[in-house]
């Protein structure tokens, strides 16, 4: 098997944290979103992964080259942004080999049964009901409980059962048939080449596909969703700081990275630190921090701080890129 996880998304929902780095390299509880992803997937022994890069790439790429030596990977430019459809398009080379693959969309974070899912004996997708379905892929059911209809984004959706990032299939040269025929005939949805659509043509061919509802769905594209997220997978964290910071009060669950300096300072809960940052006389508390911060008399609550900030002396609700220097002490 296997997994294709498309990066190529530019995360303008995020901006300013994504004019200098790539979405799925933004930390939550300690490490960057793809790492989530990755690790999950490795450890139910999937090891062979295509990339489907563009906006910042070479970030993305030197960081799994760096950190993830030892998989088989490769990648595929996809260099206008024209839809998911396009992008796994864009890719088809990279896995037409392929018996079966996962697809996992690389903001996105899901919490499932996945060993029962990619073990799945015909194709599948991860699902989820929400309040309000119009902005995401929706699913419709037969009444034997299988996908009868795909639809991107309905105006006026017949289901609440929205597509949550994550697709097994089997059908491997089908689908990029699909994906051809669409790319071919200028068949968009919202001016975009969508998966959904290429997804379609394997049903209306007769292809068994079914569903599987997600426990948690966390699409990392807005800053409260990341937070939330943050303090979610934080849950999970081992905490043994205490004695690392004596002259902090450590409220769990937090995650601290390697190199940090914490002194005279009240950090949690749902705190993620990145590593080499330097905290001193600050109180913060639901927030994510980036490396290489200086932080000093401040008060953070519900904040994003990107990497290398440099803060002193103000009580606010930020989301900051990286490479920034404030002071509000003056």
């Amino acid at each position: 098997m296997k997994a294709i996880i498309p990066v190529a998304g530019a995360g303008t929902k995020l901006r300013p944290l994504t004019y200098t780095q790539p979405k799925p390299l933004i930390p939550i509880a300690g490490k960057p979103i793809i790492s989530h992803i990755l690790d999950s997937l490795i450890a139910e022994g999937v090891n062979d992964f295509v990339f489907i890069i563009g906006y910042m790439g070479d970030k993305i790429k030197d960081y799994l080259d760096a950190v993830y030596p030892s998989i088989s990977k490769s990648y595929a430019l996809q260099s206008q942004r024209l839809g998911l459809g396009h992008a796994l398009w864009t890719a088809r080379e990279a896995y037409d080999d392929a018996e079966e693959i996962v697809i996992v969309l690389g903001d996105t974070i899901v919490d499932l049964d996945l060993k029962s899912f990619l073990a799945s004996n015909c194709s599948v997708l991860g699902v989820r009901k929400v309040d309000d379905p119009r902005q995401f892929g929706v699913v419709e059911l037969d009444e034997q409980g299988m996908i009868k209809r795909l639809v991107e984004k309905p105006s006026i959706p017949k289901s609440n059962l929205a597509i949550a990032g994550i697709y097994k299939i089997k059908e491997v040269p089908q689908l990029i048939q699909g994906l051809q025929y669409n790319i071919d005939k200028e068949i968009k949805t919202h001016d975009e080449f969508q998966l959904t659509d290429g997804l379609m043509s394997l049903l209306k061919s007769g292809v068994c596909m079914n569903v599987m509802e997600v426990d948690q769905w966390y699409d990392c594209g807005q800053k409260d969703i990341l937070l939330e997220t943050n303090a979610k997978k934080l849950e999970g964290v081992e905490q043994a700081f205490a004695k690392m910071y004596p002259d902090a009060i450590l409220i769990p669950p937090v995650s601290i990275g390697e190199g940090c300096q914490i002194e005279h300072s009240i950090i949690g809960p749902n705190v993620s630190v990145g590593v080499n940052t330097h905290i001193h006389n600050s109180i913060i508390s639901d927030s994510i921090i980036g490396e290489y911060c200086r932080l000093a008399n401040v008060s953070l609550d519900k904040s994003i701080i990107g990497q290398d900030v440099s803060m002193n002396g103000m009580r606010q609700s930020l989301n900051i890129g990286d490479n920034t220097e404030i002071d509000f002490s003056r």
